[in-house]
């Protein structure tokens, strides 16, 4: 996840009194209203704006579309970006991939896979260690030069420049067939690299990544079965040789929609006006119906809500980039002419619980069971804000994903069982209550929502004590010194992409994580050899449907010993101008707003 920490203000030049006036009016009612909203706290979902707005729809081009973020934005640079609100709104509207998720315009097909750049969505071999995609015909950049299967090839290449690209994915470090150095380094050094001609690395990534026409083809490691949605990354996209600027990470080279009218204004932003050598007949994901897109960022995000809720003269085709701050959210949702027009969606980050199984009291299934069993999940979205805020998840796989599923493996409900959980304690065969430490990363509202699931945990035997860290909590929990020093420890995790594959493996494969160092991502030391076995078993099930289903059964084992314990899946909410159509958003893509398909009413 990528924090936005820029304070800078920007305000209206037109208007100032009225605007002033309009969101004063904003903020009085928000603290009549949205206080009572979060006093009832219950939020149920038939309360929230849908994921796509229910208002008329156009497919009329034409207009400027205002997007409003606190930012900063820290690259645009293909390779270079990690955050996933700027992949999201880059895939949109500048930037194509291999492959690409359906726009959210259907909730239901949001998490298909179409081919992008690509004709389809790529061609496996039977061993799904080498992958093809052929591009299609037409595609340009905005010079008016064809993306090229060569173009693909650099792109991918400059991920192995380790030390001039940083940020962005490594899965390309991950699986391509390029072999290594002993020390875990990649043989092949990048395109940015002065080497000889018949330099080894050269050669290895040649065979790996090999161009045929118009077919490009990549050589794995191992089985990648879900490969081709793997390449749906910024990281796989094209750049071309002659225009990359890699000591310029906001440089953009379009070969989308949209092409940067002038160099981007760090902290400020810039404005993005037709690539007139784009053509929608080589697209089938974007519609661009905008003429420009003026991304303003450094407002806070408060700022952003409110004058959008004011709808003032500038902000009626504008849209917000970041969630409305909870107490404008449950605003929002009580006020019509607000919730219309509004969207709500998962992000797809799921906040979750590691017993730590090093333990004395984490080593005992039954304590484990006890724990999940006792947890209140709506008693800590409640803390967190609320419904707007986030729901429910007894799993870390988000409802979008195909291998989403119902079971509630541990029956503890939304609420908890404290009295079987109780039970539970006694024959794991410990004196009641129960001492355990339990360290989270502490912010005002973290605070509130793991006190928020002591009453229950107190309920059910335990004798909780939380430990707030703020500095570098991931990097303390990872330490060797941890595991004995904690019994459970709070964390997060949001896919990559839409499968299971990018959740699982990374949390809970022993062998990977695991080492003298401390337990990598498997924070709580979770290790099960069968576990392990699966995990390597399920990406060479060739179909996607028996494979997700598979990753679906994992979880479900996961759970019932105790691997971990869901609490909430984070939730967004977004807010556009009157003039603002077609506004949704994406859980797929970590349920930002949706650009493929946004219009401005003319």
């Amino acid at each position: 996840m990528n924090t936005r920490s820029s304070r800078s203000r920007s305000r209206p030049r037109r208007r100032r009194g009225l605007w002033a006036l309009a969101v004063g009016l904003v903020v009085a009612l928000i603290a009549g209203v949205a206080g009572f909203a979060l006093l009832r706290g219950d939020g149920g979902d038939e309360e929230l704006p849908s994921q796509v707005s229910a208002r008329e729809r156009t497919d009329e081009k034409g207009g400027t579309l205002r997007a409003m973020s606190l930012g900063p934005v820290t690259s645009w640079d293909p390779q270079r970006i990690a955050a996933r609100d700027d992949a999201a709104f880059a895939g949109r509207t500048f930037l194509r991939t291999l492959t690409a998720y359906q726009p959210s315009t259907d909730p239901r097909n949001q998490a298909r896979l179409i081919g992008d750049l690509a004709k389809d969505a790529g061609t496996p071999n039977k061993e799904l260690t080498s992958w093809s995609f052929t591009l299609r015909e037409g595609v340009a950049w905005e010079d008016g030069s064809p993306v090229t299967c060569e173009d693909v090839k650099y792109g991918v290449s400059r991920t192995f420049s380790t030390t001039a690209i940083t940020g962005g994915s490594t899965d390309a470090l991950a699986v391509l067939s390029v072999p290594k150095k002993p020390d875990g380094a990649s043989i092949y050094a990048g395109p940015f690299a002065k080497v000889a001609a018949n330099d080894p690395g050269v050669a290895a990534y040649d065979k790996a990544v090999s161009c045929k026409g118009a077919t490009i083809t990549f050589n794995l490691s191992s089985p990648v079965s879900d490969f081709n949605e793997m390449v749906s990354q910024p990281a796989f996209a094209p750049v071309k040789k002659d225009k990359d600027d890699a000591e310029n990470a906001l440089t953009v080279f379009s070969n989308g929609p949209y092409r940067l009218e002038a160099p981007w204004r760090a902290s400020t932003g810039g404005t993005w006006v037709r690539n007139e050598h784009w053509k929608p007949t080589t697209d089938e994901v974007r519609r661009a119906f905008p003429d420009r897109i003026e991304y303003q960022e450094g407002i806070e995000t408060q700022t952003v809500a409110q004058q959008i809720m004011a709808d003032g003269e500038r902000a009626r085709a504008a849209v917000s980039l970041g969630s409305a701050p909870p107490a404008l959210q449950q605003h929002i949702v009580n006020v019509d002419a607000l919730k219309d027009r509004s969207v709500t969606a998962g992000t797809g980050l799921i906040d979750y619980l590691a017993p730590n199984v090093k333990s004395p009291v984490m080593q005992k299934p039954q304590a484990r069971a006890a724990l999940a069993v006792a947890t209140n999940r709506e008693a800590y979205v409640t803390a967190l804000g609320g419904a707007t805020t986030g729901r429910p998840a007894t799993s870390l796989i988000p409802e979008v994903l195909p291998a989403h599923h119902d079971e509630d493996p541990m029956g503890a409900g939304g609420r908890g069982d404290a009295g079987r959980a109780k039970v539970l304690l006694g024959e794991a065969g410990l004196t009641l209550p129960v001492p355990i430490r339990v360290a989270y990363r502490s912010s005002p509202v973290a605070d509130k929502a793991m006190a928020a699931l002591v009453a229950g945990w107190t309920e059910a035997g335990f004798a909780p004590t939380l430990t707030p860290l703020k500095d570098e909590y991931f990097t303390t929990i990872s330490a060797p010194a941890a595991a004995t020093s904690y019994d459970v420890f709070w964390s997060n995790w949001a896919p990559a992409w839409a499968s299971a594959s990018t959740i699982l493996p990374a949390l809970f494969d022993s062998s990977i994580n695991i080492t003298p160092s401390g337990p990598g991502r498997d924070y709580g030391y979770f290790a099960d050899t069968n576990v392990n076995a699966e995990i390597r078993r399920i990406p060479t099930v060739a179909d996607r449907t028996e494979r997700e289903k598979a990753w679906a059964s994992l979880d479900v084992k996961l759970q019932r010993q105790g691997a971990y314990i869901a609490l909430a899946e984070r939730r967004s909410l977004f807010i556009a101008g009157s003039e603002v159509r077609n506004l949704s958003a994406n859980e797929a893509i970590g349920g930002v707003v949706e650009f493929a398909d946004i219009a401005v009413q003319q």
